[in-house]
This record gives structure tokens, C-alpha cells and sequence, in this order.
């Protein structure tokens, strides 16, 4: 694929589109799953946050073979694009299938159902975002030119997030009615199969080697990527980042609705949320270009922590909502901030487990960090619901349009603000410590190539140093398909 192509914007905005599933599927679902089975359904909080989690079980087989299937394919479309075309519509099914009202029937039944339904969804976003989030290092090698890339593809997420979030809010204006959500997964299926598509017909992979690796060996080989010292670090600043934007998508409603008591207000919110994300990836992703893909983070999570704790003071009914609303911006800033950066980072990956492990598996790497964000978006919704309940809500309140107690809305407040601000900390902390830029990228990739005989330099003691941070490995246990195939270090 020549130079010429890669750096067209229209080739940039073919990867992106499909993104715009991958943001407004979730967007969805933190945002409305639990309020329509606890507020349409009638299912109690706790229960209903446990079916993400469990669906996450089957996630942990799915998602690491995902991934060395798409490593092991051989297709004319490429191993990536292949899987993505058929998921385009699997995708699109699932998703509509998770919203399918079942009224009338006991609570456990109804929550057998749902959890079946979670799982062929979480099946379907597998198949497409496993492929997907593996497709760029195969379309592109340069360090800066893949971060144009993933910068375009932020902005399809964050305009994704945009319209499922505006036009879901919009079309379910009654969150009791079982109805309105159904309508939305029909609308919002369509459009995520069409995006999908896209990407499809506008991308491309270079040719490689097919991974010969029997099926049964897939699950403790996915594992061993976590043998990288930079991929350990990688996860941690994408379970703590990703969690903390989903508490806040994922309360939202609860805060509006039952700390200040305007529902009507949430559409506002939402829009406010989604529309600043969508210009925090327009400002993030050029100060990323010129600084590195760990700067987005440490300027945008210290600026939303201030923000969040100022909402302590206007968390109660009849509070000045224009103030809720300027706060709720900068939110939104701070949150598109984790987003440019985790997916910059997870471009970068398969560079460093492919000098650990001598194979280059960008599938794998891909598996498991899809597995890690979906554990996450699991443990976030299961854990709202528990900590609703913790508070005293009540679902039978909830169903009848009722306030819920004082000592309710309060904490929800408390869960609102401080969560998130103990996930912000945590996740700098992490970033902070990444230890891969542009310069550790470049040596990475050089020493690649002279393992592959395709550079003749001689390594420096400072590149040594550089591999064996990066990695966290000796030098001379890189390169070894062993690291790849046992779990030990020996």
C-alpha cells in the first residue's frame, strides 16, 4: 500500500466510521440498560447490574480466541476485514435483540432472558471490535501517522456517542415505556450495520503470515500479552479511564432525574456531555500530535476532577441547572481526554508484544484489550447497581414516577462525585508511569527490524535500556516464541 494512500484524509475517515458503533453501542447501553429494566421492567437495581457482569464470563473465552482466530485467518478481504463484514450484521442484531421487551412475566424469567440476550450482543460487538481494533497496525506503520489515524477514528466515536446519545435521549422521553426502547435499537442497528460496512469497503491490509496455532492452545497464548510491561500499564489506564467516563454516562440519568428532580433536563445534559467530548477529541488529538499520547490525559483528567468536585455544591433539587450544565462541559472535556489517549496507546501494542514474542499478533493484543474494556463496561453497570441499592433505591418507586428518600438522593450525589474522582487519580498515577513515547516507539520498531534482518545497525546500551523498560524483559529473553506460548517467564 503506497504512502500516498495512508495519508489521504478520506482513508483516515474509512477506518474511523466504525467507530461510531463501537461509541454509541456503549453509549446506549451505560446509559439506558439499567434504566430500562429497573424503571421500565421493574427489575430491583441489584439484579439488573449483575447481567453485564455475568455476560463477561463468556467474554473471557470469546474474546482471547477472537483474537487468535483472526490472527490464524486467510481471506481475500483480509483476516480483519473478513470478520468485520459478517459482524456487520450479526452486530446489528444482537443489538436490537438485547432491547426486546418482555412485560408480564416473573422477575426470574425476565432476568434469564436479558442475561441470554447481553451475551449474544456481547458475542456480536466481539466479533467486529476484536478485528477492529487490531486492523491499523496492518494499514499502517509510522508511529505519527497512526495517531492521525486513531485521532479521526476518536472523532467518529465521540460523534457516535453524539447521536445515540441525543437521539436515544430524544426518542425515549418516557424512560417507564418499554416501547421507546426497542425503537431506538431498531434505529440505531441500522446505523451501526451502515458504519460498520463502511469501514469495510474503505480500508485495507498489508499481506503477512498466517499464525499456524491450534485453537485449543488460544486461550493461554492470548494471555501471555500480558507478559508486557507496557500492555500491564496500558490495561490499567484503560480499566480506571474507561469505568470513569461510564459512572458518569451510566448515573446520569439517576442524577437527573432523582438528585434534581428534572428529568427534562437530561436531554440538556446528555447533549452537553456528548458535545464536549466530541471538541475534546478536536483539542486533544492535535496537542497529542505535538507533545505524546500520554499528555491528553494529564492535562484533561486534573481540569475534570476540579470540575466534578465543584458539583458537590449544586447536587439538590432547584440548584442552578446552567451551572450543572457549565460543569457537565469541562466533564465532558476531561472524559474525551481518556479516549484519544487509550486508543493511541493500543495501536502501539502489538510493536512491543511482537519483540517480546518474535509473532506479530495484533488480533491477540486486540482480543484481550477488548476483553478488558467490555470486563470494564461489566463491572461499571453491576456496579452502579449495587451501589444504588447500598443507598436504599427503590425500584418500586422508580417504576411508579415517585421520589426517592433524601438519604437516596443523596448518595447517588456522593456516588456521582466521588467515584469517578477516585478513578481520575488512580488512572494519572498510571499514565504518569507509561513508559512508551515516539523515541521508545521508533527504538522498538528498529529492533524489530534488525531481529527480521531487515536492519544491519548495532544496538546501543540506551536502546537496550529503552527494550527492556518497554517490555520488562532482559534483552536477551526478547525474541523468544516461548514468551508467546507459556504463561511463565521460564
Amino acid at each position: 500500500m503506497n504512502n500516498k494512500r495512508e495519508n489521504t484524509f478520506l482513508s483516515r475517515c474509512a477506518y474511523g466510521v466504525a467507530d461510531i458503533y463501537g461509541g454509541g453501542a456503549f453509549v446506549i447501553i451505560t446509559t439506558f440498560f439499567t434504566v430500562f429494566l429497573t424503571k421500565a421492567l421493574g427489575m430491583p437495581p441489584a439484579l439488573a447490574g449483575t447481567i453485564p457482569l455475568i455476560g463477561k464470563v463468556w467474554d473471557a473465552i470469546t474474546d482471547p480466541v477472537m483474537g487468535n482466530i483472526t490472527d490464524r485467518t486467510k481471506s481475500r478481504f483480509g483476516s480483519k476485514r473478513f470478520y468485520m463484514l459478517i459482524g456487520s450484521f450479526i452486530s446489528a442484531i444482537t443489538f436490537i435483540l438485547l432491547w426486546i421487551p418482555i412485560e408480564g412475566s416473573t422477575v426470574g424469567l425476565k432476568y434469564i432472558f436479558y442475561m441470554l440476550m447481553y451475551i449474544l450482543f456481547s458475542t456480536g460487538f466481539t466479533i467486529v471490535m476484536v478485528p477492529y481494533n487490531a486492523l491499523l497496525p496492518d494499514m499502517v506503520d509510522d508511529y505519527t501517522v497512526r495517531g492521525r489515524y486513531t485521532g479521526v477514528r476518536m472523532a467518529f466515536s465521540a460523534f457516535g456517542n453524539i447521536v445515540a446519545g441525543l437521539g436515544s435521549t430524544l426518542l425515549i422521553n418516557d424512560n417507564t415505556d418499554a416501547g421507546k426502547y426497542m425503537l431506538v435499537a431498531l434505529i440505531f442497528g441500522v446505523i451501526f450495520c451502515i458504519a460498520i460496512l463502511l469501514t469495510f469497503f474503505g480500508t485495507w491490509e498489508k499481506e503477512k503470515p498466517v499464525i499456524k496455532i491450534g485453537l485449543k492452545e488460544s486461550l493461554a497464548q492470548s494471555f501471555t500479552v500480558y507478559k508486557s510491561r507496557s500492555f500491564k500499564m496500558f490495561l490499567a489506564i484503560f480499566v480506571f479511564g474507561q469505568v470513569t467516563n461510564d459512572f458518569v454516562t451510566g448515573l446520569a440519568v439517576y442524577y437527573v432525574d432523582d438528585v434534581l428532580n428534572r428529568y427534562g433536563g437530561f436531554m440538556y445534559m446528555m447533549g452537553v456531555i456528548l458535545l464536549s467530548q466530541f471538541m475534546g477529541m478536536l483539542i486533544f488529538n492535535p496537542i497529542m500530535a505535538k507533545t505524546n499520547k500520554k499528555m491528553p490525559i494529564l492535562i484533561g483528567f486534573p481540569i475534570r476532577m476540579v470540575a466534578t468536585l465543584i458539583m458537590i455544591f449544586f447536587s439538590h433539587e432547584g440548584a442552578n441547572f446552567g451551572i450543572i450544565l457549565f460543569l457537565t462541559f469541562i466533564i465532558g472535556l476531561g472524559m474525551a481526554s481518556s479516549s484519544v489517549t487509550i486508543y493511541a496507546i493500543l495501536t502501539d501494542m502489538p510493536d512491543v508484544d511482537e519483540l517480546i514474542t518474535s509473532i506479530n499478533r495484533p488480533g491477540t493484543c486486540s482480543g484481550m484489550a477488548t476483553f478488558v474494556r467490555k470486563i470494564t463496561a461489566g463491572l461499571s453497570i453491576s456496579s452502579i447497581g449495587l451501589l444504588l441499592s447500598a443507598v436504599g433505591y427503590d425500584e418500586n418507586l422508580a417504576t411508579a414516577g415517585a421520589r426517592q428518600a433524601l438519604s437516596t438522593q443523596t448518595g447517588v450525589a456522593y456516588i456521582y462525585i466521588f467515584v469517578p474522582v477516585v478513578l481520575m487519580i488512580i488512572t494519572i498515577f498510571f499514565t504518569a508511569k507509561f513508559p512508551m513515547g515516539k523515541r521508545e516507539f521508533d527504538i522498538v520498531r528498529r529492533e524489530v527490524a534488525r531481529r527480521k534482518g531487515e536492519d544491519d545497525s548495532v544496538i546501543t546500551p540506551e536502546e537496550i535500556e529503552v527494550c527492556e523498560k518497554v517490555t520488562g524483559f532482559k534483552y536477551d529473553e526478547l525474541w523468544n516464541k516461548d514468551n508467546a506460548l507459556k504463561l511463565g517467564r521460564r
